[in-house]
């Protein structure tokens, strides 16, 4: 593996710092972190990214200019071309894009639809490009969408539950628009999306970031849906721990595969979100009283999840080593977690540097599969330490091969094969071992790990990730996913054109540009949540 770790320059973080502190963005994180040096400052673009205009890329778009320093990837231009074909519009405005665009499938089934997840990293690209207005549609549809009667069977949803995907009719005699909405009822599964609000606010968020324009947020259309999002998550129960009870199937991975519990990136999504809306809640009557709640569940879940899904060498041998059938407060394995019921793989995979956010935990079960979105969107929404954040990094270089390989990025790791398999995922023909959500290549992903990486000072990691995608994405005909234990094959049920592959890749390639993007989608550590722990994150 090549050595990806440099010396850091002390007048690039020093000119770093003035930059940020221009922008008024978050300042990168780099003090400690041994990547970025004086070429990666110049290939990235870093310090030409103040004269831009507008916050645009210099992509060869309509909204680009001439200003970059290197010539784009050729790719880039095919990729704007086929993410605007993707445009779905509704009364002659647009208001997201499809998931995929792949005329080659027979069966269309729900990829001609908007998917609010799926979304996202259009949005982000568009926002980078200077091109806010279809994001604002998108976040104003969907919110008028939410305010629909939501029913599954005979059951009425709860209000604040948003669509996981919506479909615009066109009506060529009628000359009219309709909007069919999804909430979960026609979904595989059946399965309501519980990311899709977290995602709206996450995404609401980097609208008023990038344009600087808060009056959205602040319309009464906005407020409201933020404060019926929160009302569902926030509302009490009989649960014991401040993380977010989900059924399977309820996020990215849309399918049996064993998350249901408390999944890793849920929890990262919901905490994200959380803070996300506190900045963006008005202080009125209503609004206070959600912020009072926000507050007090960030210090009970940035405890909880650093605590008790923190995973690195020290950990893992603690755990091993636990006595079971502990009673009273002062226990140390406090979800009765039984050694035997550790998986040998880990053993092997967890490295003396580094760490990760596992799985899963609740009582007697811990899941300690790797997920790269949960981890990635910990280390942007600072749920991971400054340290937690360096030693997932860490872990990503320590075993590029198992979590990239040769097609960024691994949804999860390893893959659940066999027996296992059988009883897991329901005998599941899409989730085989190493393919699709079990274990399968994501290019999507790239754009997470891309923001990650200059969150923690690590551009090299993402620039080889996108040399890699870049071998063969174009050529692939931007697949939705690849399979094999290595990526190394496009997947055999994924969509050509599949949109967020396109548009995961234009991100990561305008963050490598234009760090200072990263402001939109990265939140700084809150001193309020900042743990008392200071050297290991124990269970005691």
């Amino acid at each position: 593996m090549d050595d990806l770790r440099g010396v850091n320059s002390q007048s690039s973080i020093s000119e770093l710092d003035d930059l940020a502190r221009l922008l008024d963005r978050p300042r990168l994180n780099i003090e400690r972190k041994r990547s970025f040096d004086e070429r990666s400052f110049s290939e990235m673009g870093i310090f030409d990214s103040v004269n831009s205009s507008g916050g645009r890329s210099g992509w060869e778009t309509p909204a680009s200019s001439t200003r970059n320093s290197f010539e784009p990837h050729p790719m880039v231009a095919e990729a704007w071309d086929a993410l605007r074909r993707s445009l779905v519009y509704f009364r002659g405005q647009p208001v997201g894009t499809i998931a995929a665009y792949d005329h080659a499938s027979e069966e269309v089934l729900n990829y001609d639809q908007v998917f609010v997840r799926d979304f996202v990293p259009s949005a982000l690209a568009f926002l980078m490009n200077g091109e806010p207005e279809i994001v604002k549609n998108f976040l104003l549809k969907t919110i008028q969408i939410q305010g629909r009667e939501k029913r599954i069977d005979r059951f009425k949803l709860g209000e604040g539950a948003m669509p996981a995907s919506f479909k615009v009719l066109h009506d060529p005699i009628k000359k009219t628009d309709t909007v069919i909405a999804d909430f979960g009822e026609s979904a595989i599964g059946r399965v309501a999306p519980v990311d899709s609000g977290f995602w709206w606010i996450i995404l609401l968020r980097a609208y008023t970031k990038s344009t600087g324009d808060h009056s959205l947020a602040e319309t009464p259309e906005c407020q409201k849906g933020m404060r019926l999002i929160l009302s569902l998550c926030l509302s009490e129960g009989f649960d014991t721990f401040p993380t977010l009870l989900c059924a399977d199937g309820c996020s990215m991975v849309d399918r049996r595969m064993g998350v249901y519990g408390y999944p890793i990136e849920i929890q990262a999504l919901f905490f994200m979100a959380l803070r996300s809306a506190m900045s963006m809640l008005k202080h009125d009557a209503e609004g206070k009283e959600f912020m009072e709640k926000i507050a007090k569940r960030l210090h009970a879940l940035s405890f909880h999840m650093r605590s008790y899904f923190w995973l690195d060498f020290q950990q893992l041998n603690d755990i091993y080593r636990y006595k079971t059938e502990e009673y009273s407060h002062t226990a140390v394995n406090k979800f009765n977690v039984i050694p035997d019921s550790i998986p040998e793989w880990v053993f092997d995979f967890m490295p003396l540097r580094g760490g990760y956010f596992i799985g899963n935990v609740s009582p007697a079960r811990m899941d300690f599969r790797w997920f790269a979105l949960g981890n990635c969107v910990a280390i942007l929404a600072s749920l991971a330490t400054p340290e937690q954040s360096a030693a997932i990094m860490d872990l990503i270089e320590e075993r590029w091969e198992e979590l990239v390989g040769e097609m960024p990025v691994k949804i999860c790791h390893p893959a659940i094969e066999s027996h296992e398999w059988r009883i897991v995922t329901g005998c599941d023909p899409k989730n085989t071992r190493w393919s699709y959500h079990n274990g399968g290549s994501w290019p999507v992903l790239l754009w997470l790990l891309t923001a990650a990486c200059i969150k923690t000072g690590r551009p090299q990691i993402a620039r080889r990730a996108i040399d890699l995608a870049e071998s063969r994405l174009l050529k692939d005909g931007w697949p939705e996913y690849y399979d094999g234990k290595s990526g190394r094959f496009i997947g055999k049920q994924a969509r050509k054109f599949q949109t967020w592959s396109i548009a995961g890749y234009l991100v990561a390639k305008m963050l490598l540009e234009d760090p200072s993007h990263l402001g939109m989608i990265s939140l700084e550590e809150d001193k309020q949540t900042k743990p008392v722990i200071k050297r290991s994150y124990s269970w005691t």
